[in-house]
């Protein structure tokens, strides 16, 4: 098929979404009507000439999330697992601040849809009270906060309230703050200076970016003894983490977790197959790894393959979980 040329061709597009892997997502969004001193209070006590308008524009805001793809011709059409809409009366500024609250399990952020409510409910809102007072205004909407993701945590520059921190309780990746880490690269070729070693370094940047600190970088050549040697340093010197990258293929010469296993002190099957089976919805050729999880002493060692886009996304899949991990090898409790 042969398509027109055409000096001005629109590059529209969806953002291709297939190779990010599902985790769970949450947006809050906000904005306000500005009334006045008529409608503000028939708003308020429920007066107005067609009806409760807070009660209809809670209902339209939760259509108004279902239906963002179908508004927003390049937004992703997403199962929506909960929507909530609040309006709150703001007696100081004869304003209704209303709050949209989306959350669901997907590829991709929900962030248009907690701004698809909020402004469905102002625009009800407004509607209802037009008749008695015309001169309305809508305003101040964004969103507050969004979760999961690569990403993490976002809050708006402009901060939230404490009443609003409180009420929705924005939840970030557990922190590694200050947590002695280290990362090994296994690779004959990198060890040997003929190919540089771009896995470590993401590896690394990772860490840092969860508050780590990572005094330890070595690229290793392949095989059991250079690593088993090294990690026992590495825990003697109360390193605490330990992300090895390499290794965990199929080759003769990928030999990381028969490393792990002459060092071990327990092994963490459960980190190592959810790094498996999370990474099979990136690409089916994540069952062909043998990453792998284990305690030497008091340090966590986690075997991620050698690609640097596979080990940034072994960080990311276990990322979340790995300030709980340590917690638990302290004896402390579950939060």
């Amino acid at each position: 098929m042969t398509l027109p040329a055409t000096e001005h061709v629109a590059a529209f597009h969806m953002a291709d979404i297939r190779d990010k892997r599902p985790t769970r997502r949450r947006a809050v969004a906000v904005g306000e009507l500005q009334a006045g001193p008529v409608a503000w209070p028939l708003i308020v006590e429920r007066r107005l000439p067609k009806g409760d308008a807070l009660v209809m524009a809670e209902v339209a805001g939760l259509q108004g999330a279902k239906q963002a793809s179908t508004l927003m011709p390049l937004c992703h059409p997403l199962p929506l697992e909960l929507v909530r809409v609040h309006c709150e009366p703001v007696a100081e500024r004869l304003a209704i601040r209303v709050y949209c609250e989306v959350a669901t399990e997907a590829r991709t952020g929900v962030e248009m849809e907690a701004l698809a409510g909020v402004n469905a409910a102002l625009l009800t809102l407004y509607d209802l009270s037009k008749p008695v007072e015309p001169a309305l205004a809508i305003g101040g909407i964004r969103l507050l906060f969004k979760e999961g993701g690569k990403s993490g945590l976002w809050r708006h520059p402009e901060g939230m309230s404490e009443a609003e921190q409180a009420h929705f309780r924005p939840r970030d990746i557990a922190r590694l703050q200050g947590v002695p880490c280290a990362v090994v690269t296994l690779s004959d070729r990198a060890h040997e200076g003929s190919y540089e070693d771009r896995s470590g370094p993401l590896l690394v940047e990772g860490l840092r970016q969860l508050g780590a600190q990572v005094d330890h970088v070595d690229v290793l050549p392949d095989g059991v003894q250079p690593l088993a040697a090294h990690l026992r340093a590495l825990a003697a010197a109360q390193v605490r983490l330990c992300l090895c990258t390499g290794g965990t293929g199929l080759g003769p010469r990928d030999l990381t977790p028969e490393a792990l296993a002459q060092v071990a002190d327990r092994r963490v099957d459960g980190l190592a197959e959810m790094l498996r089976s999370e990474s099979a919805r990136h690409t089916p050729l994540a069952w062909l790894s043998r990453a792998e999880a284990v305690q030497v002493g008091r340090m966590l060692v986690l075997a991620l393959p050698g690609s640097p886009r596979a080990a940034g996304q072994g960080l990311a899949i276990v990322g979340p979980l790995l300030a709980h991990a340590l917690a638990m090898m302290n004896g402390e409790g579950h939060p």
